[in-house]
């Protein structure tokens, strides 16, 4: 039965201002889970992770500590987050091992007694919002314990990390990976038709009007401006931050910050998506505003805009702020998926369902959701000059000090 205008008006605003109900990484581990569909978010990280062990080197030692902890902001399903937490707490031992036990091995009082003293435990957060798959994620722990060399106690957090979710002064590490270009919310003047940012016929930011561009960069501003507010509470001082999330190079407008900067229509995850959308629109499976209505609360930060974001905070002395990009697939995928389009079709397809599937559900329900995947699928497998096309994930990596 069609719903009315009225009540399809109630359940799209509902499901748009509710995001933290609907917005999370595909659970489980089969073809179209987030575990199985991250290899850019994975390259990321790996990029990221030579620079966060230098951080961790170079960090403050608490000593008399009876334990360290560390949170993971934005953790999702996958194992990035477990082997991220496993370097964090392999390179903290080996530097307590170092720099505080080695003192102790020239006494001959005891050795053994006083460097297991000296050595802290380790407390493992891991924390996303509550729609996230939280159970996927445990059911990895059995390996995860089994590499421990060291005392390491684990726990989910559920929540939004624009809120405070942890006591003053308790945190000793904070990462947080290709989480923060995530909104809190989609701004409610790109869904207003009467609005000037009014965002129609597109499903996210790419290619749009000055308006929609500034309507996302102020709740972008918003957002990270809360979400460094929060951390400030929580990092003891000395303690550190660091941050990897999805960018933009200076020289790039926000307009065109997922794809190349001279055209939108060169990139899937927004051309093909809003072809997606007119094909079921042409179809008669949806309305104009259904389509219309429709937005990705993203926003690719710039590193002016996440200088900017710090000063206004205050609270941190900023280590390391620097853009990076790294291409998407690697070369061997490309000419697989140039002989087998179909293939590129699908692999793209499941990272759409892996980051999105919960929103599209939550907007036109399961069985057109199910719909659009598949056109959004045969609509990238015809696109031949991007499966040729070498694309690149533009990153942030910033790295900060409580004061």
């Amino acid at each position: 039965m069609e719903l009315s205008c009225m009540q399809r008006d109630c359940e799209e605003a509902a499901w748009s201002k509710k995001l933290h109900r609907v917005l999370c990484m595909q659970g489980g581990d089969d073809e179209q889970s987030y575990a199985k569909n991250s290899e850019a978010p994975a390259s990321a990280v790996a990029l990221s992770m030579p620079l966060l062990k230098e951080a961790i080197e170079s960090m403050k030692l608490f000593r008399g500590e009876k334990s360290i902890r560390i949170a993971d902001l934005g953790c999702a399903t996958g194992h990035n987050t477990l082997s991220t937490v496993q370097l964090v707490v392999d390179s903290l031992r080996t530097r307590y091992e170092e720099e505080c036990c080695d003192h102790h091995h020239n006494d001959n009082n005891n050795n053994n007694e006083k460097e297991e003293e000296e050595m802290p435990e380790f407390e493992a957060f891991f924390s996303d919002l509550p729609s996230n798959d939280f159970n996927s994620l445990f059911r990895s722990l059995p390996s995860f314990y089994g590499k421990k060399k060291t005392a390491i106690f684990v726990a989910g957090v559920p929540g939004s990390f624009y809120k405070r979710l942890f006591p003053r002064g308790q945190l000793h590490l904070v990462v947080s990976l290709s989480a923060l270009h995530w909104l809190s919310e989609i701004p409610e003047s790109v869904m207003d038709t009467k609005s000037p940012a009014w965002n129609g016929g597109r499903a996210c930011i790419d290619g749009g009007k000055k308006e929609v561009v500034e309507a996302y960069r102020k709740q972008s501003s918003q957002d990270l401006n809360n979400f460094l507010r929060c951390r400030k509470e929580e990092i003891v001082e000395g303690g550190m931050l660091f941050i990897l999330m999805a960018g933009r190079p200076e020289s790039q407008q926000p307009e065109n910050q997922l794809g190349d900067p001279n055209s939108r229509a060169k990139h899937p995850f927004t051309n093909s998506m809003d072809l997606a959308w007119q094909d079921l629109l042409n179809e008669g499976l949806i309305d104009e505003e259904t389509r219309d209505t429709f937005n990705i609360p993203a926003y690719m930060r710039s590193v002016e805009e996440v200088r900017e974001a710090f000063e206004q905070c205050g609270g941190f002395q900023v280590k390391k702020l620097e853009f990076e990009k790294i291409m998407e697939h690697s070369k061997e995928k490309q000419v697989e998926w140039v002989k087998d389009p179909v293939s590129y079709g699908r692999a793209k397809a499941n990272m759409v369902r892996a980051t999105l599937k919960s929103m599209v559900e939550a907007h036109i329900g399961t069985a057109l959701a199910e719909k659009f995947f598949l056109r959004f699928e045969k609509r990238v497998s015809e696109d031949v000059n991007m499966i040729r096309k070498t694309c690149f994930y533009g990153i942030v990596v910033a790295c900060a000090v409580r004061k």
